[in-house]
């Protein structure tokens, strides 16, 4: 039997360059978008969202649980900033 929703926690986290860091697919995207006749694109930027579902924890527990995979394979310091979203429950 599938577990109920309630018992589900879900949460955003969101990954994208810093600034000052060159984002060589948001450059292309820009670049293609102008040649298919969209004018006036000043800026593009990209990012991962990733849904991170947990079982059975509070919002806290999920927030450090999203952190740790991010510290550990989502993301890199030095080049990405990072937000996390929990949402209410």
């Amino acid at each position: 039997m599938p577990e109920p929703a309630a018992d589900r926690r879900t949460v955003e986290v969101r990954v994208e360059l810093k600034p000052g860091i060159v984002d060589a697919e948001a450059e292309t995207v820009q670049k293609a978008l102008g040649l298919l006749g969209v004018p006036s694109v000043r800026h593009v930027s990209t990012a991962h969202i990733y849904d991170l579902e947990f079982e059975r924890v509070s919002a806290e527990e999920a927030r450090r649980l999203a952190q740790e995979a991010v510290d550990r394979l989502l993301a890199n310091p030095v080049i990405h900033r990072v937000t996390i979203v929990v949402p209410p429950a």
